[in-house]
This record gives structure tokens, C-alpha cells and sequence, in this order.
């Protein structure tokens, strides 16, 4: 026998009799949050097939919950799964992008209008009040940072309502797009974001629904107009990060 089949020998008798790996107690929620952040910030390349025994090492965690987290994140849209492949990362494209910024749409259209039926004059000053305290953040802080003070305003919005269903739909939308969304926040878009906010409390404070479905349809259109050309950023991004 060579040398090295000794050792592989050797090796595999240590595994063997080594106490079985620890698993962490991370709760099913736990697990769920850290894949799904996985997914939607692209951690997993665009169209990458998801190891599933490596990521149940790599959290620590057994097998059985990380399938659960993963069926329900192939639900939700943030994974795929083919026969041939299993579990995959979602891909990357201008059609499914654009299609969740439409969907995006007519669901922010469908809150600003019932927003300003229902929401009253305390809570859109409480939303007017958080809008004004985050024009304190640079413009050159960290995008993360920008784009979260972003999502806040649209889910206070999003509250407006006293609908859950309307909260928990565009809170997914948020995370699926919340990559694409990331990248334009670095492009510097931040300044005419704040800008176009203002103008949206405002329209809310005078009920004017018209304007305010006017100004929210310019806001997200305008941003589907630029959703090639973030997406190539994107990618550029992503696999610079991964040669790094």
C-alpha cells in the first residue's frame, strides 16, 4: 500500500471515530433569516446549485430544517429547484427583475390609495416625522444604510393601509428586489429618492390620491427604466466579490 493510501486510511478511521459534529441551536426563524439574506443578496451566485450538505456544515445545522427553510424560500421565489439539480440560486435577468418592479408597482399604487382613505393625520406625521429625521444621513454613508431607511419608508407607507396582507407583500417584493435596489442606492439615486419622499408626504398629508399615485408611479418607474443597466453592475459586482 502507498503512502498515501495509508493516510487516507488513517483519515478515514479518524473521522470515524471522532464525536459527531456539534450542530448550533439556531431556531427554524434563525435559519430562515441567514439563507434567505443568503439568497437575496446573491451570496449564492446567479443560477449556482445549492450544496446542501456544504451549507448544513457551514451553518451548522441538521438537514431536516435547512429543507424545510429551503422549501419555503423556493415558495416565497428567492430559490428555484429543478429535477436534475435540486435547489438553485434565482437567476439574475432584466425580465424578472422588471416583472417584480411592476408587480412592485401595483401593489404601492394600491397602498397610496388606501392610505389616504385610512391612515390618519397622527400616523402620516409619524411617517413625516421619520422621513424628515433620515434627510440626516449623508449621502455618502453606507448604502445599506441608505436603502434600509429606503424599505422603512415604503413599509411605513405599506402600514398606512391597516392591511397585513398589503404589509407581508411588500415586504417580500422588498427582499427579492432588494439586491437590484442596493446596487442603484450606490449609483448615487439616494438624493432624488429623499427628494421624491417629501413630495409623497406631502400628497398624503393633502389626500390627494391622484397625485399621490402619480408621484409613486414616477418614483418605481423610474427606476425600471435603469434595470438593465443595474443588473450589469450587479453581476459586475457579485463576481468581483467572489474572485476577492
Amino acid at each position: 500500500m502507498t503512502q498515501a493510501g495509508k493516510h487516507a486510511l488513517t483519515a478515514s478511521a479518524d473521522e470515524a471515530t471522532a464525536a459527531p459534529r456539534k450542530r448550533t441551536s439556531l431556531s427554524s426563524s434563525a435559519i430562515y433569516e441567514r439563507i434567505k439574506n443568503m439568497a437575496a443578496t446573491y451570496e449564492f451566485k446567479p443560477g449556482e446549485r445549492i450544496n446542501e450538505i456544504e451549507l448544513s456544515k457551514q451553518l451548522e445545522v441538521s438537514r431536516t430544517p435547512l429543507r424545510e427553510v429551503l422549501n419555503q424560500l423556493m415558495v416565497e421565489g428567492f430559490l428555484e429547484r429543478t429535477a436534475n439539480k435540486g435547489f438553485t440560486s434565482r437567476p439574475l435577468d432584466a425580465k424578472q427583475v422588471f416583472d417584480l418592479y411592476e408587480y412592485r408597482l401595483g401593489i404601492e399604487t394600491a397602498i397610496a390609495r388606501l392610505a389616504c382613505r385610512r391612515a390618519t393625520d397622527a400616523e402620516i406625521e409619524a411617517l413625516a416625522a421619520a422621513t424628515q429625521r433620515d434627510t440626516s444621513m449623508p449621502d455618502d454613508a453606507d448604502s445599506a444604510q441608505l436603502l434600509a431607511l429606503d424599505e422603512d419608508f415604503h413599509m411605513g407607507l405599506a402600514r398606512l393601509t391597516h392591511n397585513e396582507e398589503y404589509v407581508r407583500a411588500l415586504a417580500n417584493i422588498n427582499a427579492r428586489i432588494q439586491y437590484v435596489r442596493w446596487i442603484d442606492m450606490r449609483n448615487g439615486r439616494r438624493p432624488y429618492t429623499q427628494a421624491e419622499h417629501v413630495g409623497i408626504i406631502e400628497a398624503l398629508r393633502a389626500r390627494d390620491e391622484a397625485a399621490l399615485v402619480n408621484l409613486l408611479e414616477s418614483h418605481i418607474g423610474r427606476r425600471q427604466d435603469q434595470i438593465t443597466e443595474v443588473i450589469k453592475l450587479g453581476y459586475s459586482e457579485i463576481y468581483t466579490r467572489n474572485r476577492a
